[in-house]
């Protein structure tokens, strides 16, 4: 379905189709080209014009495509945000000759390019001849923000044998989470003091970890150290029957555990529920009775041991 705002009485009749990068069949669709696409329908939205939103089909599936668009249904056509060079943006001066083409928030490399010449007009973000202007991203309107979500999950674990469902925990969590509408940030627990995409100290994890809405895991560690640092975490025990993951949870006294057994959406979605409305005091109050000691470890008996 298309994006579009009817326009008001008295307004100027036309039709306007907004298209960028994000709109053609192989093209990608920016963090940035998304903010600058909503910069652009709040003016449009504001001064009550109609316009239509191209989106790539493998991006958004079900608005409105490049192939199903009848050029002569519009009076207008924008193209927002990107670098204006090559053959894609070139097509759209021939395909839609009989339309006004504006450029808006674009980079501009050469002005002598066909994909630039053909714009009735270009409003740069940055062009060799004029000073920059600030991206159309910069002032888009702010919507609210989705929870931070870490994501830590593993395919190993060997020794479980015949009990191992870690691939099928991971697949059913990975595409449940895909549909939800959340920053996802996948973490490791593994320390690297080599590798710059992992933390080198465990101080650098939880540094990361502290900074989050709620952590995905099936892994022991995972859920520990989310608990350490006061965050909600959503596990799930990837042994069937239950292994190290439910033993941790229920010696933490945390109630967020799904078996893999039972790993279904609406088990998932109740608990993402609870961890994001009462989870976060759950778990700083875990927090605290760690700092304090209020929770035995076997490190309380080795001195005995010894």
């Amino acid at each position: 379905m298309a994006s579009r705002r009817r326009g008001t009485r008295g307004a100027v009749r036309r039709r306007i189709l907004v298209t960028g990068w994000f709109s053609f069949r192989d093209g990608e669709a920016t963090a940035g080209d998304v903010l600058a696409l909503r910069r652009v329908e709040d003016v449009l939205g504001r001064a009550g014009l109609a316009y239509d939103v191209v989106w790539s089909a493998g991006f958004r599936p079900g608005h409105l495509h490049m192939e199903h668009v009848r050029p002569r249904a519009y009076s207008h056509l924008l193209f927002v945000c990107g670098p204006l060079h090559g053959e894609q943006v070139t097509e759209l001066h021939r395909r839609f000759r009989h339309c006004v083409r504006i450029a808006v928030g674009v980079s501009v490399l050469d002005a002598r390019d066909p994909a630039v010449a053909g714009f009735h007009r270009v409003l740069a973000r940055d062009t060799p001849e004029g000073e920059p202007v600030a991206d159309l991203a910069a002032r888009a309107p702010a919507r609210a923000a989705p929870p931070v979500v870490g994501v830590i999950l593993t395919h190993g674990q060997g020794e479980y044998g015949a009990l191992r469902r870690h691939e099928w925990v991971a697949d059913g969590v990975t595409r449940w989470l895909g549909g939800k509408d959340c920053a996802r940030i996948e973490l490791e627990t593994r320390l690297d003091a080599h590798d710059w995409r992992l933390s080198a100290t465990p101080e650098q994890l939880e540094s990361v970890l502290a900074r989050l809405d709620l952590i995905v895991t099936d892994r022991l560690h995972g859920l520990v150290l989310g608990l350490r640092t006061g965050v909600p975490v959503l596990a799930v025990d990837p042994v069937a029957g239950g292994a190290k993951v439910t033993a941790q949870a229920h010696a933490c006294g945390w109630p967020a555990l799904v078996a893999a057994e039972h790993l279904d959406a609406d088990r998932l979605e109740g608990w993402w529920n609870w961890c994001l409305s009462t989870g976060p005091e759950a778990a700083r109050r875990i927090r605290d009775g760690f700092a304090a000691g209020a929770v035995p470890d076997n490190a309380d008996e080795l001195l005995s041991a010894l």
